[in-house]
């Protein structure tokens, strides 16, 4: 095969619309822990009065997000959720998350 021809896929032409070439996303990486910095801030607004810890900063997949963010929320025994980057834990546990975080070897800001 041509050298041209080797990051198609060995799609030349097609007329089916959906067989369009895209180009392969590169692998987001998630930098180590000590090189994040994450901002921990209590949020009432938007939220009928009630309090929640938000947690922003984080850099890298979202699996991993998501999988810091379900270990906060069991460490604290509360609800809360993973949304736009931001983990978001139901009440006020700034301090516990806080030093949770400190464990795992995060920089912690707030």
């Amino acid at each position: 095969m041509s050298k041209k021809l080797r990051g198609t896929g060995g799609l030349i032409y097609s007329t089916d619309p959906g067989a369009m070439y895209t180009e392969p996303e590169e692998e987001i990486r998630t930098p180590e822990p000590a090189k994040q910095k994450l901002r921990i801030s209590l949020d009432t607004k938007q939220r009928a009065g009630k309090a929640v810890t938000l947690i922003t900063g984080f850099l890298g997949r979202n699996e991993d997000l998501e999988a810091l963010g379900k270990l906060l929320k069991t460490r604290c025994g509360a609800g809360g959720s993973v949304k736009d980057g931001q983990i978001i834990v139901q009440g006020d546990y700034r301090e516990r998350v806080g030093t949770l975080l400190r464990e795992l070897g995060y920089s912690v800001k707030g």
